[in-house]
């Protein structure tokens, strides 16, 4: 099944987390507190941060602050308290938008998420206003050159739902949330190492945007993954820039 160009779409989404190592802690440490307060503070019964941990190992974080963290949002020890909440939107050319918050204070995170949306040229929506346009679902992404033979049947034996090669030779496992971390694991001793590996809201149609409204909607994006509150952008613009 062949699906749309995404890899220069990941390359600069992955420039940019290097370029703001900093902001990655403090996104991590939220979701520690978030998936250790929702589902505890035991690795083994807890999926959610189980990944999160393992995000934090890619950021380099030290062991102790992963668990310092976890004993905030356990309850051990004092910490802040923070809340989930998602914002729709709709962007550049009517390009679908979720974003994804943690936030201690709701009322300054929904005016900075409108201000965003507002100033560079998108429009807040209501709940549920797009989230029907994406899959909650487990993602990894595999370069392009990666023998898509093997892959896929590796995939598939795995528990894999679907194997889609992108224009561009990049090739998307897609899998429930539930089964992700066994299929990845699987990949991984197989061989198989992702460039991209997470739980997400994928879209299910994309938006192709070229030139100035490319432009427009990546600047659009940018802001809004910079602000504090915000942990995820999701959308479903084909940004060719």
């Amino acid at each position: 099944m062949a699906g749309h160009s995404k890899w220069a779409n990941i390359q600069h989404r992955k420039g940019r987390q290097d370029e703001k190592r900093g902001k990655v802690w403090t996104r991590v440490i939220r979701e520690i507190m978030v998936a250790a307060r929702t589902g505890g503070g035991d690795l083994s019964a807890n999926p959610r941060l189980r990944l999160a941990v393992e995000k934090a190992k890619a950021a380099n974080m030290p062991a102790d602050t992963v668990k310092r963290n976890i004993d905030k949002a356990t309850g051990n020890l004092e910490g802040v308290s923070y809340e989930e909440i998602r914002y729709e939107g709709y962007g550049i050319g009517g390009a679908a938008i979720i974003v994804d918050t943690m936030t201690d204070n709701r009322v300054r995170t929904v005016a900075e998420v409108r201000h965003a949306f507002s100033k560079y040229g998108g429009n807040m929506g209501t709940e549920g206003s797009v989230a029907f346009q994406f899959k909650h679902c487990g993602q990894l992404i595999f370069a392009p050159g990666t023998d898509e033979d093997k892959l896929m049947e590796a995939a598939l034996e795995a528990g894999a739902e679907d194997v889609i090669t992108d224009e561009d030779g990049a090739i998307e496992v897609l899998t429930s949330d539930a089964d992700f971390e066994a299929v990845k694991n699987t990949l991984s001793a197989a061989g198989f190492h992702s460039e991209v590996a997470e739980v997400t809201m994928r879209a299910e149609n994309n938006i192709e945007l070229s030139g100035d409204d490319a432009a427009r909607m990546q600047k659009l994006l940018d802001v809004l993954e910079d602000l504090d509150d915000v942990q995820d952008v999701f959308h479903n613009a084909d940004i060719q820039l």
